[in-house]
């Protein structure tokens, strides 16, 4: 169930003349044989975790997966029983070098993160299957524009983990005098050579919430059973 804060946010956009055409595009789409990701019951399945006060850490993704079954609503999360993608399979790995005992799961499913205050928010809410960015500029942009501003001037303080100049660009108004803010390149197979591995995002987050007397995330993925 979406938080009461975010809510709120979505209730107010939803009055929007952006968002109405928004939804009403998608709804269309969904009318026809077009395949449409993630489910409907998931496209807001960011804002279920972790109420606006609580989050943490945001790691902004594109836009969904676009392969069956694969997007749940979580930026760079799959369903369980699906194939960890590329990018993920990247994070794991710099996890691996990053945290402590980390040990890549058998599975893709980032839920244990948005559950401790992790918002895995993707720029774009929705994609067509197999078509990449097929549902930019149709309006999410906006909405998430105002999700990421909602957080940068209404939590207390929080990290923000941008990576690829798509994420960096969404992140230049940011208060860096409360929020921390890490860049780098894109997790993808593309880029991550790029100084993607070794960055140590994840560690450099925990070690500022602790700073800044905030729990930290713990980045352990539980086996699936």
């Amino acid at each position: 169930m979406i938080k009461p804060q975010w809510q709120q946010l979505i209730n107010r956009e939803a009055e929007k003349t952006y968002f109405q055409s928004l939804t009403s595009e998608i709804t269309k789409q969904r009318a026809t044989e077009l395949s449409i990701y993630p489910a409907e019951k998931d496209v807001f399945n960011a804002f279920n975790y972790a109420d606006l006060a609580d989050v943490k850490v945001v790691i902004l993704g594109q836009d969904p997966y676009h392969g069956k079954d694969q997007a749940h609503g979580l930026a760079f999360s799959v369903q369980n029983g699906i194939k960890v993608p590329p990018s993920l399979v990247n994070m794991y790995k710099e996890l691996t070098t990053d945290i402590p005992d980390f040990k890549a799961p058998n599975h893709g499913c980032l839920t244990h993160w948005a559950e401790q205050g992790v918002l895995l928010l993707n720029t774009v809410l929705t994609v067509q299957k197999a078509n990449a960015h097929s549902h930019a500029k149709l309006g999410w942009e906006t909405f998430t524009e105002q999700v990421i501003n909602e957080v940068n001037d209404h939590n207390r303080g929080c990290v923000f983990i941008l990576w690829g100049a798509h994420a960096h660009k969404k992140g230049k108004n940011i208060n860096k005098d409360k929020h921390l803010v890490l860049a780098g390149p894109h997790p993808s197979p593309l880029s991550a050579y790029r100084g993607f591995f070794g960055c140590q995002h994840f560690s450099k987050a925990n070690t500022w919430l602790v700073q800044h007397n905030i729990q930290s995330i713990d980045w352990h993925l539980p086996a699936q059973l």
